[in-house]
């Protein structure tokens, strides 16, 4: 037995590593290419169409302090609306799927769809997303990337010819292979792609390879794009007696994310609702964040109308400057509303990714009760901690709303290169998935693997191999002989059942079933012998599970089946039918 387990792993490995890798070849090129694409549409339809040129993460304080706000502000509205226009056009006439922020529907191919994803999806996916973000859509990139590397995984699952288990599989790979690489996170990327898909669950068949995966696409993007990290921590110090305060954040980031979801899905129903063609309801919803954006800017125009700009694109320049404690109290306060306000921008049916968003949200709420604690308590809490809880109130904020709380913590140490946050952050995002309760931001998500449509079968399978056919076998039913009229067999059949055993002494000879006798006119019944239509009996060992009684009668699409002695099978046990296998998992109830 364990040569033949070694032999099973070692089988299983080789093929998930060649399966994995290719993944991730696949995965990190992708990831370059959606990269680009953001980057070069940023620079054209807001930089030369707005004049915007918004701040970026990851450099040092004067690199991301030196930003350009909007020479041509008022084209703001009329730019969103564009890409949320050709967005929407693009995605509701070629691939409807792509519609919203990506990871539910990767969720839903993985639970629901067997891993099929359509093969125009990932380009389509990209496109529009590339066109809704770089135009100042309220959105990120996790979803997006999410989606269009989950198709690469359903397409080599296409190309190997694997099973809808495996290949539900190659979905998960590619969904952290896609995370991991852009955000550069790949250990966070596995664990998210195995963790995303339940509320209180792993995909843990997945792991190994989507750490394969992943680490072979970080490493493709990262040789691209350099190994920086996404953020760049700062340095800060936090202490225990801090604790109090981080766990305060996380009942914060539970409050405020629980208010985030209900924004988002609440604005989905409202746009479902309006009488205008889906195509262009993404630039009604582009339209009502650029105007936003717009008010917000003129009404606080302090630090380069951060209030109102912070709201636009994926906000990461934004999450910089709070972590380099460049932004106001009010300003981040007012983002943090501002920010749930565009989360129209998906609602509406744009393209995009609702992680980034979240982070934005939890930065702003982790700064905001930051400083507060710093000015309330400044020798507790210098202003020198507040940047750590910048970070934790992204993990928080966002691991609690999408109940993946270990993959977000994990991912976001990588993003900022520091896991010196870890027992912090595990004490706020307690609270944070506490009071979110059932909640999610991911619709799509299943409580745990039983719930899954993907592992309904093996559980099914499971419970059915614990008791036998003998626990469901009938001992009282009519025996017919070879000289039994067809009438009377007929009469006989009764409670589920719809065939009787043929028997000569105590030896099982035959059946017959109502199916044979209705092939004989109904008006020779009575002078017609048993004998003269009998067929060969289907039989089931009376100590054989439950499990393998229902594959035959799947497979041979029967309802009744008769049972006989393992070590003399032509002598009759009895009979078990479907009805008889269901009342022993109904509690004995008919």
């Amino acid at each position: 037995m364990p040569s033949l387990l070694r032999s099973f792993e070692v089988s299983y490995l080789r093929k998930w590593s060649l399966i994995s890798i290719l993944i991730g070849v696949i995965a990190g090129f992708g990831a370059i290419l959606f990269y680009e694409g953001l980057q070069l549409g940023t620079h054209y339809f807001l930089g030369h169409g707005a004049g915007l040129y918004p701040p970026d993460s990851g450099g040092t304080l004067e690199d991301t302090v030196v930003w350009t706000p909007p020479t041509r502000l008022w084209l703001l509205p009329a730019i969103v609306a564009l890409g949320g226009l050709v967005s929407g056009v693009l995605v509701f006439t070629f691939a409807p799927e792509a519609e919203g922020h990506g990871t539910d529907a990767a969720i839903r191919a993985f639970h629901r769809e067997k891993g099929v994803i359509r093969k125009r999806i990932p380009l389509v996916k990209m496109v529009a997303s590339i066109l809704t973000i770089s135009t100042g859509g309220s959105a990120g990139r996790e979803g997006p990337i999410a989606q269009i590397a989950a198709g690469f995984g359903s397409f080599v699952g296409s190309l190997f010819r694997l099973s809808a288990h495996d290949r539900r599989i190659a979905v998960t790979v590619g969904i952290g292979a896609g995370v991991g690489s852009i955000f550069k996170a790949p250990l966070g990327g596995a664990l998210l792609s195995t963790e995303i898909l339940y509320m209180r669950d792993f995909e843990k068949e997945a792991l190994i390879p989507a750490v394969i995966a992943s680490i072979v696409g970080y490493s493709i993007f990262a040789l691209y794009d350099g190994f920086d990290p996404v953020f760049s921590a700062g340095e800060y110090h936090w202490t225990m007696l801090q604790i109090p305060f981080f766990v305060l954040l996380g009942v914060v980031c539970g409050l405020i994310g629980q208010l985030y979801v209900f924004a988002f899905y609440r604005t989905r129903e409202i746009f479902s609702l309006l009488k205008v063609p889906n195509h262009v309801k993404p630039a009604l919803g582009g339209v009502l964040v650029g105007s936003l954006a717009v008010v917000l800017v003129l009404l606080f125009p302090e630090e380069g109308g951060a209030a109102g700009l912070g709201g636009l694109g994926m906000g990461y320049g934004f999450i910089q400057l709070a972590i380099y404690n460049h932004l106001p109290i009010k300003i981040m306060l007012i983002l943090i509303f501002a920010k749930i306000v565009t989360s129209i921008t998906i609602g509406s049916g744009g393209s995009g990714g609702v992680f980034a968003p979240g982070l934005v949200i939890g930065a702003m709420v982790g700064g905001t009760v930051g400083a507060v604690s710093h000015l309330l308590f400044p020798s507790i809490v210098p202003y020198q901690t507040i940047p750590a809880f910048v970070i934790i109130g992204m993990m928080a904020l966002f691991g609690g709303v999408a109940k993946a709380p270990i993959a977000v913590i994990v991912m976001v140490s990588e993003m900022t290169n520091d896991f010196t946050l870890l027992l912090p952050s595990m004490t706020a995002i307690v609270g944070s998935v506490i009071l979110t309760g059932e909640r999610s931001i991911y619709h799509e998500q299943v409580p745990t693997r039983l719930d899954s449509p993907a592992h309904m079968r093996e559980y099914f399978c499971s419970l059915l191999s614990i008791p036998k056919v003998q626990d469901a076998t009938r001992t009282e039913f009519k025996r017919l002989s070879p000289d039994s009229s067809i009438s009377e067999a007929v009469l006989a059949m009764r409670h589920g059942v719809d065939a009787l055993p043929v028997v000569r002494g105590d030896s099982l000879v035959g059946s017959v079933s109502l199916k044979d006798a209705t092939d004989v006119p109904i008006e020779k019944w009575k002078d017609t012998k048993v004998g003269e239509i009998i067929k060969e009996p289907p039989v089931i060992y009376h100590n054989s599970s439950l499990f393998e009684a229902i594959e035959k009668m799947n497979e041979m699409d029967l309802h009744t089946f008769f049972v006989v002695d393992r070590e003399d099978p032509k002598r009759l046990v009895g009979l078990v039918t479907r009805k008889d296998i269901l009342r022993i998992y109904s509690g004995g109830i008919e």
